[in-house]
């Protein structure tokens, strides 16, 4: 018995099945990961949210804000306010956003008058949804324990010193910080400005 392997051997075959099978597994993996990140990135892009957001309001309102317009040069874009930036949130908030595509190819929401009549019920669900995370998204930029509350007001300073004890999150403050509205404030919304 030889210890090389005759040409066409069932042995020797078997095995170069398996290094092809392996070997193509592997980079179906590597195009899998590639994709599915390059899809990530993609969908959490500002021009990607305005494909469907396109009539212009929502940006509008995101413009006149200190998150798109302040002295440091630092923007924030849609994903980085909408969505968590852990693994499953942000997981769980793409298959969400499935719902949003469906109504945008069912014209729900394709005029800015059909925006504005959708507008309380919209901003209803995305405000329980930083309640329920706590503001994570604002947490991942915003960090309280780093915050100078000497130099802020004094109804600042107390708001933001009861942080953290479940009272209270940042929206139930600053629920205008992303989107201004775009109609002049009243006089509670100016006080609650008062920072």
């Amino acid at each position: 018995m030889s210890i090389f392997r005759e040409p066409g051997s069932r042995r020797g075959r078997g095995r170069g099945r398996t290094l092809v099978l392996l070997a193509a597994g592997a980079l179906l993996g590597i195009i899998g990961v590639v994709a599915f990140n390059t899809t990530l990135e993609a969908t959490s892009t500002d021009e990607f949210c305005l494909g469907c957001h396109n009539h212009g309001i929502p940006y509008k309102q995101h413009q006149l804000t200190v998150h798109y317009t302040n002295p440091h040069g630092v923007v924030a874009g849609c994903s980085d306010c909408h969505v968590q930036h852990e693994f499953v949130p942000k997981m769980t908030r793409k298959i969400e956003a499935a719902r949003e595509v469906w109504g945008h190819l069912r014209g729900v929401i394709d005029t800015d008058e059909k925006y504005l009549a959708h507008q309380p019920a919209m901003k209803a669900r995305e405000l329980a949804r930083f309640r329920a995370s706590d503001s994570a998204t604002c947490r991942s930029c915003h960090d309280v324990a780093r915050m100078d509350l000497e130099a802020q007001s004094p109804k600042a300073r107390r708001e933001h010193a009861r942080l953290g004890s479940g009272a209270k999150t940042c929206v139930d403050c600053h629920e205008e910080a992303g989107h201004a509205a775009l109609a002049p404030a009243t006089a509670e919304q100016e006080q609650s400005f008062d920072f």
